[in-house]
């Protein structure tokens, strides 16, 4: 059997090796390393398989979601909603930018933003949701834009890890996580469905204002060289990154499925154990794209069993082990532990599995049975 990989990069890689070295093979040959070809084609690519009219290339995630509120002209002290149970940088550029953080929990059944806990949590000084497509599956757009609608807030996606899943509205249309919102960020980390071999990040809007501003953002502030009309960072994609983008984009579709293929194979092992709570995917899912398979493990040793697919040569990981609560950067005296209770259970409960394109079905057996060994 093949070594188990978390993320197989590199059985990926083979794959397309010939198309991602020409690719990058043509930067070298053109010397054009920054905002070259590649870099504008990759941006037109994406417009056209996000359906949305903006993408704004970037360097990296955290460096989408600034500039997407930098783009939006909040204050300093405004408030802006966000899930408590996420990565950090979520809540980490609300901090830099010198608004207010406010942590809300999550729904128990998809792990992303709750309703309810927007709705609570609005002020008179909320300006903007941030809901995280966590792990992959998108979170509830409609309800969520609808409130924001209602109390005039703007609507910032964070899609670093569910590019390419849909939403689907109740009147049976869909759209592309990411560009429902005023705003959406993405990254291209190398692990992420989307991944190029260093770093990399973008911004979507269908509004042509906002759009305008953030690509004078993303460049230092100008439109033109050495005019600085208004207070930007240097925040690009290389042409390097953009040519590995070039290459994977037309297989994202490709790579979803293999993803939820193996969720698909994982799930069905898993069905009924009365330890594991599953993630769920139907028959024609593409609302959820299997950035992680992730687990939860209910009156059962989750730590434990950590530990044996580890010792097992099993690679395994918590996302996320502490809330952004209970953070030390984060916390504050207006949060209390019993406004969190579902983010509270998950930490504990929450095993993140291989998940990856390149997933065999001699691994997964071996990785469900070695799961299923330790619950037995």
């Amino acid at each position: 059997m093949k070594k188990i990989q978390m993320v197989d990069l590199k059985s990926q890689y083979e794959k397309i090796k010939e198309t991602i070295n020409s690719s990058i093979q043509e930067v070298l040959n053109t010397n054009t390393y920054i905002n070259g070809p590649q870099v504008h084609q990759f941006q037109k690519s994406l417009e056209e398989y996000l359906d949305v009219k903006h993408v704004i290339p970037c360097a990296n995630g955290t460096d989408a979601l600034q500039i997407a509120m930098m783009g939006l002209d909040l204050k300093p002290g405004d408030e802006v909603i966000t899930a408590d149970f996420t990565f950090a940088a979520t809540v980490e550029v609300i901090a830099l930018l010198q608004l207010t953080p406010v942590l809300v929990d999550v729904d128990m059944f998809n792990m992303n933003i709750s309703i309810d806990g927007i709705r609570k949590a609005i002020t008179p000084k909320t300006k903007a949701i941030v809901p995280v497509h966590l792990f992959g599956r998108a979170a509830n757009m409609e309800a969520i834009m609808a409130i924001a609608k209602e109390y005039n807030l703007y609507v910032i996606e964070d899609n670093a890890q569910a590019i390419g899943a849909n939403c689907k509205f109740s009147d049976g249309t869909k759209k592309k996580a990411g560009t429902i919102g005023h705003v959406g960020a993405t990254s291209f980390f190398p692990s992420k469905n989307l991944g190029c071999y260093g770093d990399g990040g973008a911004i979507f809007t269908n509004d042509d204002a906002l759009a305008h501003k953030l690509r004078g953002i993303v460049n230092h502030g100008m439109y033109e060289r050495y005019h600085h009309d208004v207070v930007g960072v240097n925040s690009r994609l290389d042409s390097i990154q953009a040519a590995v983008l070039n290459a994977k984009l037309p297989l994202l579709d490709q790579y979803g499925k293999a993803r939820q293929d193996a969720a698909r194979k994982y799930s069905a092992a898993f069905e009924g154990h009365k330890n594991i709570i599953a993630p769920s995917i139907c028959d024609i899912c593409d609302c959820h794209v299997f950035h992680q398979y992730t687990l939860r493990i209910i009156d059962a040793d989750r730590n434990g069993l950590m530990q044996h697919l580890l010792d097992k040569g099993i690679p395994c990981a918590i996302y996320y082990p502490i809330p952004l609560h209970s953070q030390k950067a984060y916390a504050d005296a207006r949060y209390k532990e019993e406004d969190f209770p579902v983010t509270n259970q998950l930490v504990k409960e929450v095993l993140s599995l291989p998940m990856h394109t390149e997933l065999d079905d001699e691994q997964i057996e071996f990785i469900t049975s070695s799961v299923l060994e330790f619950l037995k």
